[in-house]
């Protein structure tokens, strides 16, 4: 039987390698996050690769049971709606030290998407966060200033959209110095984490 190659050696080589990334590529896990609010089921898919830092905070947040309880306390219509920092009765939870913004990854503000909210300080995100209801490009990162750091895209909603609007639509009102609270309160009654190929 005839020998093969040196140069055919290196192509099966290179078609073997080929072949093995491939599939660890289709087999790479990807974080889901299903919140089990008093509306219904929020089912989100983080960007590990695009957010790594802000997805490692999130998920941590989630394993740990800690949006359990917490409310979506903040909703406007046509914009977000903002959770996971204050519990029943608008008390605020402490949350672990603020991490890195990462809105300058190139991920954009689009309908369904998560990000994290923060104070004025562009580094300020601990464990609150938004989903927007529409395409909000003003909160894009344009450049690395205060006014443009822009808020850090982290994952999207992936089931659950029914959901997400039917929180959109509850009755707001004031609550304390805080605005756009609603006023029969929504939470987060339980998070589960699940790995999906």
């Amino acid at each position: 039987m005839k020998q093969p190659t040196s140069l055919s050696k290196l192509i099966l080589f290179f078609i073997s390698f080929l072949w093995i990334t491939g599939c660890s590529d289709k087999e790479k896990e990807i974080n889901v996050i299903t919140f089990t609010t008093t509306l219904g089921p929020i089912v989100i898919e983080l960007f590990e690769e695009e957010a790594p830092v802000t997805s490692k905070n999130f998920l941590e947040y989630a394993e740990s049971g800690f949006f359990n309880g917490t409310l979506f306390h903040r909703v406007i219509p046509g914009f977000v709606i903002q959770g996971g920092g204050m519990t029943s009765g608008m008390v605020n939870k402490e949350g672990n030290p603020p991490i890195m913004n990462e809105a300058n990854n190139g991920v954009k503000n689009l309908k369904w998407t998560l990000s994290m909210a923060r104070t004025n300080d562009p580094h300020s995100a601990s464990s609150q966060f938004f989903i927007n209801l529409v395409n909000n490009t003003s909160l894009d990162h344009t450049e690395e200033t205060v006014q443009g750091w822009g808020y850090a895209v982290f994952g999207e909603v992936v089931e659950g959209f029914e959901t997400v609007e039917a929180i959109a639509a509850v009755a707001t009102g004031s609550s304390g110095f805080h605005q756009d609270v609603p006023i029969d309160e929504v939470s987060i009654i339980d998070t589960s984490v699940t790995q999906e190929k």
